[in-house]
């Protein structure tokens, strides 16, 4: 008996009943026990299977292996041999929270399959040997008929049998708004998944009616196995900016060697140092290069973007997502539900030759009915009541919003009635139902009987509209076809309404009583409306040059019907799963540069457009709420999950999940993840000058024979003290003001820019030129060694201080009140820096540990105007180069 796998391609939603009967060899009673033991032992449990899982020590290592990470080790180790065990202790547990943390974060895939595994529901009633029994749905096999019923969750992919106004809930798998109508009869070959009316799919909700089917597929060869595969399958990608600091330090690494090295030989060829003294300058040039609180302050930097983004309802689950957002340049969006309310609204209303458009979105009943030209005031009022009596659902208030009970475009009818004006309880009471013919994917159509004590009796009918149609009598078909394709075009589902005056004293409605001889009353159009704030939210991407693209499961003319309502683009071109299959992988750039809006999209359509726009350099983020998402959300640059309405799944495979489940907050998102990475850039341009002048200064004196200006201890002691303090306001400051109107930065823009490479070299030159002003001062006044070098490691400070006012504006003027005054942080990290700087010139046990000495206030005078100096001539250096047209450190690539 083969069993029917994905791999055989079987089509089973093209298949009559009794083909896939026998195909898996089972009949309208199911199976006996005996052959379903059989098939078990056979293909095994229904039940996706475990991910393989890295052993947790190698996880664990792998968290150490990153060239920043090396450079702290060998900080931490260098300060070890200098007897500074208290830093090297601090820098150890700095790597080690970041490999903790590293290592809890890890892990994404797994946790996405499991939440996929969790979805299967624990029991479901299958029939065998004859007889309806419950089992555990890890029990079931192909061949097993199941029986289910409204509120019951897909145990696996199943061909119905027998179908009685059934509907299912799909949008996890296909993204569709409202739930798929099901019946037994085959469909076309090359039907979309959302169209395979007689297939029922593993994890997805019975909405309403009942049916029995035969499971044709269990396991991981369903098509929510299919998506486990897929996600199983997918590399997590390096974030832009890991990358760059990883290209960074291994550059870094080799230079720092490579430098250290030859200046060893020097020493001791050239200026006949001993190995021991000799070694001691390395270890001086060393300490001075190494930045080894810049993974620290980054760390921090991003912890922060955190934080700011979670109070906007930003929730970030994997530390660099931060600022890689701010590096985003193609939004892959979904539509349902993310771009639209996923609630159903009636948009268009057309009696007669007349025609009306509702205003007012979702559930809320708030909006006026208003006439377009031509039409009469309330000539809508049969075609509104029709629509909310031939009708099961209710709306409901909890908390403000209005939440639909039943089907959501039945509540969108009661929705509007409720905007005509309609109590729609009393109006109930008053057209009480006697009878109804229940809606049936056969007939397309519901019917509802009604008598009222002042209109006599009435039949309502409601439905697809070709089908209420041809029931009518002498309909103008061209007008209304005309009419319907209008709505279509505007991206509108449409239903049809018919009513018939019927005889009082009847209390039943059957079949034949819609056979013919209806009143048609006029048409309907819905459509699932953006959401407000999107529009707004769409602008500011393309201000700031971020593309956005609609990858969705619905039909191609309700989506391009939303790109336009949210402009998209200036002209949004729409292409179908189908048609992108068709595409080859040569062409598929030129396809993705002229197309804003793909429709009937399955899992490996978006999966393959991410892996296309990431191989053009674009760094793409991904919204989804499904399980048919969560494949592309895991391999995009960061995968976003809605946080209300999506699946489990989803929120596992996603670096961010929006608590408010708006598209808004995407824009917000990226707007904090720009400003992060401009902290970062600032950080990294206010340390390296700092280091490299520190280390020029050494290896100045090394070449000119001289004494050392300062000792490792002390380079040591203003790395930390200004790291720990200075180093972290830059990770605080507020977004530049144009930080919404550059475009995104390429995936591979250097983190070392030519404007940042001139300023390292340009500040270390001051700062080399400063120490060696300072130290030959104290030394001609004869001031002594210890008192020399005290004096150089407080000018190194003052420096260091008025190159970060200098910093922290690179687009614009230092000397303004605001920059003057800074922000609160500043200053108490200013007051920090200030008291330690006192203590380590005049407190004593400092003096043993560094090797420090006191100054007179007036040599203090004379530090604080060199680093006055220092600053006018920066603010000249800044003004000279945006008279050239340089661009700054932020906004060059």
């Amino acid at each position: 008996m083969p069993q029917s796998s994905q791999n055989d391609a079987v089509l089973w939603h093209a298949l009559k009943t009794s083909e896939v009967l026998e195909r898996v060899q089972s009949t309208q009673e199911g199976l006996s026990s005996r052959e379903a033991d059989k098939r078990l032992q056979e293909y095994g449990r229904n039940e996706l299977p475990p991910p393989k899982r890295q052993h947790p020590v190698m996880r664990f290592l792998s968290q150490f292996n990153n060239a920043l990470i090396y450079f702290m080790l060998s900080a931490a180790v260098i300060a070890f041999f200098l007897d500074h065990a208290v830093d090297s202790a601090v820098i150890l547990a700095v790597v080690l929270i970041n490999a903790i943390v590293g290592y809890i974060q890890e892990g994404k895939a797994e946790q996405a399959l499991d939440a996929i595994r969790n979805m299967m529901v624990p029991h479901v009633t299958v029939v065998r040997d004859g007889h309806r029994q419950t089992l555990e749905v890890g029990d079931l096999v192909p061949g097993d008929v199941i029986v289910l019923e409204a509120g019951d969750s897909v145990p696996a992919d199943a061909r119905l049998l027998k179908a009685r106004q059934l509907s299912s809930e799909e949008a996890i798998l296909t993204g569709e708004s409202v739930p798929s109508q099901k019946q037994e009869h085959a469909v076309a070959e090359n039907a979309d998944l959302g169209d395979r009316h007689c297939m029922l799919y593993s994890g997805t909700i019975i909405a309403a009616g009942q049916g029995r089917a035969v499971v044709v597929e269990t396991g991981s060869a369903t098509e929510i196995g299919r998506i486990s595969s897929m996600i199983a399958k997918v590399e997590t990608l390096e974030t832009p900016l890991l990358q760059q600091i990883n290209h960074f330090g291994r550059l870094f690494t080799w230079f720092a060697l490579s430098l250290a090295l030859g200046l060893l030989a020097f020493a001791k060829l050239v200026q006949n140092y001993s190995w021991i003294d000799g070694f001691m300058v390395v270890v001086a040039i060393s300490v001075g290069l190494v930045p080894e609180g810049l993974p620290a302050v980054i760390t921090i930097t991003l912890a922060i973007g955190v934080q700011r983004m979670a109070r906007h309802n930003a929730i970030i689950r994997r530390l660099p997502a931060v600022e890689t957002l701010g590096a985003t340049s193609v939004i892959c969006s979904d539509k349902t539900g993310t771009l639209t309310r996923n609630e159903m609204t009636v948009r268009r209303l057309v009696a007669g030759k007349a025609h009306y458009l509702v205003e007012g979105t979702g559930y809320v009943p708030e909006g006026e009915i208003k006439p377009q030209e031509g039409a009469s005031g309330r000539g809508w009022e049969d075609l509104v009541l029709a629509g909310f009596l031939c009708n099961d659902a209710k709306l409901k208030q909890e908390s403000g919003q209005w939440h639909v009970l039943g089907d959501p475009m039945e509540g969108a009818l009661v929705a509007l009635a409720m905007k005509a004006g309609q109590d729609i309880q009393q109006e109930r009471n008053a057209w009480k139902r006697l009878d109804e013919v229940p809606f049936d994917s056969k007939h397309k159509f519901m019917a509802t009987l009604h008598r009222h004590e002042e209109h006599g009796t009435w039949m309502f009918i409601k439905g697809a509209p070709e089908s209420v149609l041809e029931r009518c009598q002498q309909p103008d078909h061209d007008y209304w076809a005309e009419c319907i394709s209008e709505a279509a075009h505007h991206g509108e589902r449409v239903l049809g309404f018919a009513a018939r005056r019927c005889d009082d004293g009847k209390q039943q409605l059957e079949f034949k009583d819609v056979e013919n001889d209806l009143d048609f009353l006029g048409i309907m159009g819905f459509i699932d409306p953006p959401r407000e704030e999107v529009l707004d939210a769409i602008a500011s991407c393309r201000s700031a040059g971020v593309k956005v693209k609609m990858i969705t499961g619905d039909h191609a003319a309700t989506a391009q019907a939303i790109a336009k309502q949210l402009h998209l683009a200036e002209e949004p071109g729409v292409m179908t799963g189908a048609d992108l299959d068709k595409v080859p992988d040569e062409e598929l750039s030129a396809v993705l540069a002229k197309t804003s809006v793909f429709a009937r999209t399955t899992p490996e359509h978006k999966l393959r457009i991410v892996k296309a726009l990431q191989q053009q350099g674009e760094v793409v983020a991904m919204t989804g709420d499904g399980v048919n998402d969560a494949p592309s959300l895991k391999q995009a640059d960061v995968g976003i999950a809605m946080g209300k309405k999506g699946t489990e799944a989803a929120k596992q495979a996603s670096e961010m999940v929006l608590a408010d489940d708006n598209f808004a907050t995407i824009v917000s998102a990226v707007h904090a993840g720009r400003t992060v990475y401009d902290n970062v850039r600032k950080v990294i341009a206010w340390t390296l000058p700092t280091n490299g002048g520190e280390a020029l200064a050494v290896v100045v004196a090394l070449l000119l024979g001289m004494s050392l200006p300062m000792i490792p201890a002390q380079i040591l002691w203003i790395n930390m003290v200004l790291t720990v303090t200075l180093g972290l306001v830059l990770a605080f400051e507020p977004a530049e003001p144009d930080v919404m109107e550059r475009p995104p930065r390429p995936r591979n823009a250097a983190l070392l820019s030519p404007f940042l490479l001139w300023r390292v070299g340009f500040v270390s030159v001051l700062f080399t030129i400063g120490v060696f002003i300072i130290f030959e001062y104290a030394m001609r006044r004869e001031l002594g060694e210890e008192v020399a070098r005290t004096m150089v490691v407080n000018t190194l400070v003052v420096l260091e201080i008025f190159y970060l006012f200098n910093v922290r504006y690179l687009n614009a003027k230092s000397f303004s009140w605001r920059g003057l005054l800074g922000t609160p942080i500043l200053l108490i990290a200013l007051a920090a820096v200030i008291l330690a700087q006192l203590a380590f010139t005049y407190a004593a046990p400092l003096h043993a540990l560094f090797a420090s000495a006191p100054i007179d206030w007036k040599d203090g005078l004379v530090i604080i105007l060199i680093g006055i100096v220092f600053m006018l001539v920066l603010e000249v250096e800044k003004t000279l180069m945006r008279k050239r047209g340089k661009t700054n450190v932020l906004a060059e690539s």
